[in-house]
C-alpha cells in the first residue's frame, strides 16, 4: 500500500489536465476574451490556445501520414510540398461557422473536417 500511493500520486501529477480534447465551444469562448493585438502573444491563455491548434494540426498531419504509410486513402490530400498557412482570422472564422449544435466536437475534429473539405482526395 505504501508503494501504491506514491505511484498513484506520480501518475496524477504526470497526466496533464490539457490531455483532454478542448471542445470548439470552449476554444471560441476563451478566444473571444483575448485582445486581437500583438500583446496577446504574451498572454498565457493565448499561448495555450495556440498550443491547442498546433496540437490539432500535428495530430491530423500524423493521421494522414499513417494512413498513407498503411496504404489507405487519407482523409485529406493537400498539394505535394504545399506548406499550409492559416491565419488566426481564418481559423476563428472556420470555428465560428460550425453550428452551435456541433460545437461540442474537439478542435482536432474540427481541423480534421476542415482539411478534408479544403483538400479533398
Amino acid at each position: 500500500m505504501k508503494r501504491l500511493l506514491p505511484a498513484l500520486a506520480a501518475v496524477l501529477v504526470l497526466v496533464p489536465a490539457a490531455a483532454r480534447a478542448m471542445p470548439v465551444s470552449e476554444f471560441l469562448t476563451e478566444a473571444a476574451d483575448i485582445p486581437h493585438n500583438p500583446s496577446a502573444l504574451l498572454r498565457a491563455d493565448a499561448r495555450r490556445l495556440m498550443g491547442e491548434v498546433r496540437s490539432a494540426f500535428t495530430t491530423v498531419r500524423d493521421e494522414r501520414r499513417a494512413a498513407v504509410a498503411a496504404g489507405r486513402t487519407p482523409a485529406f490530400c493537400p498539394p505535394e510540398g504545399a506548406r499550409m498557412s492559416i491565419s488566426a482570422e481564418d481559423l476563428l472564422a472556420r470555428l465560428n461557422s460550425i453550428p452551435a449544435s456541433r460545437r461540442h466536437i474537439s478542435v482536432t475534429q474540427a481541423v480534421r473536417e476542415w482539411m478534408a473539405e479544403r483538400y479533398p482526395c
